[in-house]
């Protein structure tokens, strides 16, 4: 198979989508692996290294595309993209596609199978794609969260984990997922008093099995919710229901209740967003205000830190991307429940039905619409 890999050009996006391990994989399995010029080089990974891997190093970003069967890519395709997306594709990257009608409609338009890394699931049904990236935004919530809690950056002055005589930041994470998880054990770690809220019970006794002492761990509700926000220095929105838009647990009304200069770090914005203030914003610009509330939205966390989102995403999706390219679209999908699943939009049909809910569309069954 012929296999594509743009760089990417969403702002302030340094990953790529494959290494030099994994062209030498693939094309030790005799596929043809087509990379743009300077792909990796905000993961650290050379134009050469990537020759030597095997790959052909092309500079036309439509050229990738041209000649490619298969896209691999970190992020969905943006909109001077879309007329480069046709029917003979397989794009296999995050699409978040209930996030965005317009990328839906383009997608549904080019007759292209998307497969997208957020909904493959594995035997136990858990996303092994989602995961790494998860952890990396999780980790970096915190980062990110208790920067912005800084005064300079109209945050309230708050030292997460604070100094003796002095009370230590209060925050709270709105899902004890992966990324909840992630970010509990980060802030836990800084020392900050961290409140982990959830709905699964036996999530919730696990988290409270594993995490250190300063992390509490309670059933999520209106109330609880209402009530942290009120103590909360620093929010972190890490709630996923896998394919399909976030549910909005933080209202603008809320925003009234916080604290002057409390930080919300919505983890879940590329799937719609949690909080109902929050929209979409860039490593470049990742904050702006309402209510005296700071909002930091940035959709790509992981891009910032390429080189280690990149091996870890990588270390993820070759196993797919080789059974992808080895047997097929239609034999992969057929013969790997956990690909099927992965299967969103084909033949301008939507497969997946939380997509197909976010928007009011028809669903096909994927088995039917290959």
């Amino acid at each position: 198979m012929r296999i594509g890999v743009p760089k990417e050009i969403k702002e302030s996006e340094y990953r790529v989508a494959v290494t030099p391990a994994g062209v030498y994989e693939l094309t030790r399995a005799g596929h043809e692996v087509c990379v743009e010029k300077g792909a990796g080089l905000g993961s650290g990974i050379t134009d050469d290294e990537f020759r030597k891997a095997g790959a052909r190093v092309i500079d036309a970003h439509a050229g990738v595309y041209a000649g490619a069967e298969m896209v691999m890519k970190v992020k969905e395709p943006l909109p001077e993209e879309y007329p480069l997306v046709t029917g003979k594709h397989l794009v296999f990257t995050y699409f978040h596609f209930a996030a965005s009608r317009e990328l839906t409609d383009a997608m549904l338009k080019s007759g292209a199978a998307c497969v997208a890394y957020e909904t493959v699931t594995d035997s136990r049904g858990g996303l092994p794609l989602l995961v790494p990236m998860s952890e990396v935004a999780g980790r970096m919530a915190i980062q990110e969260g208790a920067k912005y809690l800084e005064s300079p950056m109209m945050g309230r002055g708050i030292l997460l984990g604070g100094v003796p005589g002095v009370e230590r930041g209060h925050v709270t994470i709105l899902g004890g997922g992966v990324v909840g998880s992630n970010a509990a054990r980060v802030a836990a770690g800084l020392g900050a008093d961290v409140v982990v809220l959830d709905v699964d019970l036996n999530r919730l006794r696990h988290l409270a099995d594993i995490m250190p002492a300063n992390v509490s761990v309670m059933y999520s509700n209106r109330y609880t919710i209402d009530e942290q926000l009120r103590r909360a220095d620093l929010v972190v929105g890490a709630v996923l229901i896998p394919g399909t838009r976030a549910p909005r647990l933080v209202t603008r009304e809320h925003l009234s209740t916080m604290k002057s200069g409390a930080v919300i770090v919505d983890v879940a914005v590329d799937q719609g967003g949690c909080v109902e203030t929050m929209k979409p914003t860039t490593h470049g610009n990742p904050v702006f205000l309402v209510d005296g509330v700071v909002h930091y939205g940035v959709a790509n966390m992981p891009g910032a830190v390429g080189r280690t989102s990149t091996y870890a995403l990588t270390n993820a999706t070759l196993p797919y991307a080789m059974e992808l390219a080895g047997r097929g679209l239609n034999d992969a999908v057929r013969a790997n429940p956990g690909l099927m699943a992965g299967l969103n939009v084909i033949h301008g049909k939507v497969t997946y039905r939380g997509v197909a809910e976010a928007f009011g569309l028809d669903c096909t069954a994927p088995q039917e619409a290959l």
